[in-house]
């Protein structure tokens, strides 16, 4: 197969939740691009829409589902998962990127806040790919799962830092196990489960460390943050044939930040 057909994606159909804005839209635009049939999900109706019109402005064919996976799962995976099988039969690829923050110090970190980060960065992102998996992937045997993890999933945060997102870093390095437990366990179906790790990049979700932000490129080998295409490549490449034979891994993209040693 030439190198250009591995990372088509023509006739395929793909989910990415959190999909409205920031690296979610980033990446359902790449998969749009490289021909596939999107469904984006998010809290805010509205903020779907807007995405919606930019997709559609450029001949990418669009779902929208407004739904909140935090608060109403597991039923919230159910009808999402449902409502993209009644529109277009299948689901070849999901992207669990939705996703939620908190900073604060372990000790003053609250059970609330906790099960929050928790809920939708965890329990979702498992909800949602065990119905993609059960409805869709295992019955046709194939399919492409992407969780959106984070280089906070690797590690904890620097001490001398002043960033304090212990349920955060918890719930990324959870993401990143259950990523190898799935791919362990859904292989034989066919069924490649790979995370993206990303470092800093400027959306609303890393708004509490723009004020860090020439601190964190400064210690970044590519001397940059993230930017509006850098989680493109890696998307596709995950998505397509073209990583038929990688399985439970983590990517990072970070410009090479962790993989630093800091004396």
């Amino acid at each position: 197969m030439q190198a250009t057909k591995l990372f088509d994606l023509s006739d395929k159909v793909a989910l990415v939740t959190g999909g409205s804005r920031g690296i979610g839209f980033q990446m359902a635009e790449a998969l749009g691009e490289m021909g596939a049939k999107l469904a984006i999900s998010a809290r805010k109706q509205s903020e779907l829409d807007a995405a919606s019109e930019a997709l559609k402005a450029k001949n990418i064919e669009v779902m929208t589902v407004a739904n909140d996976l935090a608060t109403e799962s597991p039923s919230a995976a159910e009808s999402l998962v449902g409502a993209v099988l009644r529109r277009y039969g299948k689901i070849d690829v999901l992207v669990n990127n939705a996703g939620t923050a908190w900073g604060a110090t372990a000790v003053a970190h609250t059970a609330e806040a906790w099960r929050k980060v928790m809920a939708l960065n965890v329990d979702a992102c498992f909800l949602v790919a065990r119905e993609v998996a059960q409805r869709s992937m295992i019955p046709n045997k194939s399919g492409k799962i992407i969780n959106i993890a984070s280089i906070a999933g690797l590690g904890g945060p620097r001490p001398d830092g002043g960033i304090f997102t212990v349920a955060y870093n918890t719930s990324k390095g959870a993401l990143i196990t259950l990523t190898q437990a799935l791919a362990t366990e859904w292989g034989k179906h066919n069924i490649n489960v790979n995370a993206l790790c990303p470092g800093y990049f400027p959306t609303k979700l890393s708004a509490g460390l723009a004020d860090r932000a020439g601190e964190i490129v400064k210690v970044t080998p590519l001397g940059r943050a993230g930017g509006e295409y850098d989680i493109k490549g890696p998307i596709v490449f995950f998505a397509s044939e073209a990583s038929r034979h990688v399985s439970g891994q983590a990517l990072a993209v970070d410009g090479g930040g962790s993989v630093v040693i800091l004396n």
